[in-house]
């Protein structure tokens, strides 16, 4: 049974999924066809029920949990994982609360769970201009932009740029719940069977053990994809990104979900959501 498969190129994901689609493990007869692409377009796909399997961003997940269902393998949880508002110039808080403020902020998707926490708390900043993650800090530099709200590996890159961090909107989330920020999530559809489901949770699972197991294994798949990154930031967003949700959820982990997803219904941000989320 071939079932199509999508995640991003960034480490994290290659380094959870290169044993799964390398058969570094038994798949159990199991094949995957395989889609790599930037988070927010997997947002997009995930809207029009392309694929059978996802990495999306809980944001995104809300607007599809009719048509998906939450793995409890593979999911970026964490704590001090969450995204930076930045730029180039210094803005103090009551700026970024005046309310009609003209500055323009750059997002890595309307989708994505950084645009879900920006809005929870700056609700004022509305002049939004959506940009693929990577390109945020060269429009920052390009004066194209006033903010720029940045993911993956700029955490690493943006202070050699000469950028200043405004606000880390994972701490602001830590602070406002006590749980991991919930970033993006693994889901599969709800038609497939449920035999298939459990399965796939299961291989993930097996995937991201066996990658713990062999840190090295995967290095020239998740170099391929990284592209200029260098090693030793390839490795600080790993050790970042996955961790102990990535092999299961477990309490905790569905309790930080659940605590977003409530949050954000109640403040109007998403859709009320009748289905339960887990499969």
């Amino acid at each position: 049974m071939k079932l199509t498969l999508g995640f991003s190129p960034c480490p994290n994901d290659t380094f959870i999924f290169d044993a799964l689609i390398h058969h570094k493990i038994d798949t159990e007869g199991l094949e995957f066809e395989v889609f790599y692409d930037d988070v927010e377009t997997l947002n997009q796909k995930a809207m029009r029920g392309e694929l059978d399997i996802t990495k999306l961003s809980f944001h995104a997940f809300a607007y599809v949990a009719n048509q998906y269902a939450l793995l409890d393998a593979g999911s970026a949880l964490g704590f001090g994982v969450g995204p930076l508002l930045i730029s180039k110039n210094h803005f103090n808080d009551a700026e970024l609360q005046t309310p009609n403020s003209e500055l323009k902020i750059g997002i890595p998707g309307k989708y994505t769970t950084a645009n879900f926490l920006l809005g929870i708390a700056y609700p004022h900043l509305q002049n939004k201009q959506e940009l693929v993650f990577s390109e945020i800090e060269s429009a920052l530099l390009n004066d194209q932009i006033d903010l720029g709200l940045i993911i993956h590996e700029n955490r690493f890159t943006y202070q050699d740029k000469g950028l200043n961090k405004i606000v880390d909107l994972g701490d602001y989330w830590e602070k406002l719940t006590g749980c991991a920020i919930p970033l993006g999530g693994i889901v599969i559809n709800r038609t497939l069977d449920r035999e298939v489901q459990l399965k796939v949770n299961r291989l993930i699972r097996q995937s991201v053990e066996f990658a713990f197991a062999h840190p090295k294994s995967g290095i020239d798949f998740i170099r391929q994809h990284a592209q200029a990154m260098e090693e030793s930031v390839m490795y600080k967003h790993i050790e970042l990104y996955v961790n102990k949700y990535s092999i299961n959820l477990g309490e905790e982990g569905r309790k930080a979900v659940d605590t977003l997803f409530k949050l954000a219904q109640e403040r109007g941000i998403i859709p009320a959501i009748q289905e339960n989320l887990y499969i």
